[in-house]
Formats: C-alpha cells, structure tokens, sequence
C-alpha cells in the first residue's frame, strides 16, 4: 500500500534526509514539524524517544502542531532516526 512504502521509506535515512530536505526548502517551520514528526513515527515514536534519550510525552509535544523543539532536542531526535543536521549556503 501506499502507507506502508512511505512508512518503509522515512525509515531508510536515504530517503528521510531526502524528504527534510525537500521540506526545508518550503522555509515552513510547521512543515518541518510534520516531517519530522512522521519520520519519528515511522521509526516508532516510543524507540525514537528511547534513543534520544527523551520522555515520550516530551517527544510528542515537541513534535506537535504548536511544538517548539529545542536545537538540543532536534539533534537527539535526528540522531535516534540515523540522521544529523548539516548546514549549506543558500544559493
């Protein structure tokens, strides 16, 4: 189905660092929420939270739709799914 391969891609870090990328571009801090939070849930939000070494409910609020997550707390979610944050100049 179409979930399950959008599920099994947001869970290569291939692909997810793809999708972020691609989102980043729409300069949409909401849609970036929403893309990291569907990539954490394709990882499954409980095992995220564990290797980021969160609460659940801290990863949940963080990730919602008026979440406002920290640098810090971004690096550590990036870093559960195989993913890290890099910079490059706007062309």
């Amino acid at each position: 189905s179409y979930e399950a391969s959008t599920v099994a891609a947001m869970r290569d870090p291939v692909e997810a660092a793809a999708y972020l990328e691609a989102v980043i571009e729409l300069d949409d801090p909401a849609a970036l929420l929403v893309a990291l939070r569907q990539i954490a849930k394709a990882h499954g939000m409980a095992e995220v939270a564990r290797r980021a070494e969160l609460g659940e409910k801290t990863l949940f609020r963080a990730l919602s739709d008026k979440g406002n997550p920290t640098l810090i707390t971004v690096h550590k979610v990036l870093h559960a799914m195989g993913l890290r944050l890099s910079v490059t100049a706007i062309q």
